[in-house]
């Protein structure tokens, strides 16, 4: 099983996806704010793995909190501290933990996995910090002791994540007619988030049970994921996989090659729309209007159940460059301006299921969206 996301020795190890399928290199992450950057800048990408590098990150955030109490005592000492500012008492402890926790959810804002998964963590961290505080504990215990309930956290963080996406393959797989040629964009595979896929799941559940014939996967400008990542995945895997550039789902669909579309999620409202990446809406749009099945396909951890709709989910403006060029090669004129939203929104009378590891919400979506997720 791929597996992009390793905590080696109270380091995260993240699987570098900017030089795939190219070469294999690994990036290893010793701070929060090292981890973050990653995250940013894309070396790990995907709302759940994002998620998971996010709780992780917390972690460490809380292992430097005791670093930094521990280099005030030395200060006190008359030693020299270690790196940073000093920190003094249970309030400054969790002062510091709340602001790494918003540097951190603010390296990617759109995919809510990083927010929810960062604050879990903290959430856990705090309570001991407050249990240990109403005891009387020394801070050092008290330091150390959330660090291990903060890694604990994050383990199950990835944990429960794999096992999610297990559930919407087996739950996805179902939906799927045998001899089916199925359309995916970007990457929802093992590589964006805790191994095996939400899309990709059920793409890799599906080809297990001779269901699907073949996968067409859209190269995802200006990233390209599906082209890179994607084609990579399901190729180390033996499915069947081509790779066309994304303008031309309209047109196989046209001549009846695609027989459904499946793709994850970054953040989902309540209403049920959802956003994921750009580039989702044209191909609900298109499956719309050639009576093909849209799935989308994501764990409960991807629902932002305190968003009503679309119109409330921010979108992330990433760099123009990332357009302009490809690895350093230049692909519009010098001076030529670039656009460059990372993902778009699709309403959720697009979608002809929500794929979770609770289960399938189909249409109305909005009304049978709670009973799932709630549930």
């Amino acid at each position: 099983m791929i597996q992009a996301i390793k905590w080696e020795d109270g380091r995260l190890v993240l699987l570098d996806q900017r030089y795939l399928p190219e070469r294999v290199e690994f990036v290893h992450c010793r701070d929060f704010r090292e981890i973050s950057g990653a995250i940013r800048d894309m070396v790990v990408r995907g709302a759940p793995a994002i998620g998971i590098a996010g709780g992780y990150a917390m972690a460490v955030a809380v292992r430097e909190c005791r670093d930094l109490r521990a280099g005030g005592r030395e200060e006190r000492k008359g030693h020299r501290a270690g790196a940073g500012t000093a920190i003094h008492g249970y309030e400054e402890c969790a002062a510091y933990l709340k602001e790494a926790a918003k540097h951190i959810s603010a390296a990617r804002p759109t995919a809510v996995n990083l927010m929810w998964a960062v604050d879990r963590v903290l959430g856990r961290a705090l309570s001991v910090l407050h249990a240990a505080e109403k005891a009387g504990a020394s801070e050092d215990a008290a330091l150390s002791d959330a660090y291990a309930a903060a890694v604990e956290e994050a383990r199950a963080i990835e944990t429960e994540d794999l096992e999610m996406n297990r559930k919407i393959g087996s739950y996805g797989a179902a939906l799927i007619r045998p001899g089916s040629r199925v359309l995916t964009h970007c990457n929802a595979g093992a590589l964006a988030t805790g191994g095996y896929g939400t899309a990709l799941g059920v793409v890799r559940k599906a080809w297990e049970e001779n269901r699907i014939s073949m996968v067409y996967a859209d190269e995802t400008r200006p990233y390209l994921q599906g082209a890179r990542l994607t084609a990579w995945e399901l190729s180390q895997d033996g499915i069947d996989v081509t790779v066309i550039v994304d303008s031309a789902a309209g047109y196989l669909m046209s001549k009846g090659m695609v027989d459904c579309v499946i793709v994850g999620a970054d953040r989902i409202a309540a209403s049920g729309d959802v956003a994921n990446k750009i580039g989702t809406y044209t191909l609900a749009c298109l499956a719309d209007i050639h009576n093909i099945p849209f799935y989308v396909a994501a764990p409960t951890s991807t629902f932002d159940l305190s968003i009503p709709d679309l119109s409330a989910i921010p979108v992330e403006e990433r760099s123009p460059d990332e357009v302009r060029g490809f690895f350093g090669t230049p692909t519009v004129p010098k001076g030529v301006k670039a656009l460059n939203p990372s993902f778009d929104l699709t309403p959720y009378r697009l979608i002809s299921a929500i794929i979770t590891e609770k289960g399938v919400i189909e249409p109305p979506i909005p009304e049978n969206l709670p009973r799932i997720v709630k549930g």
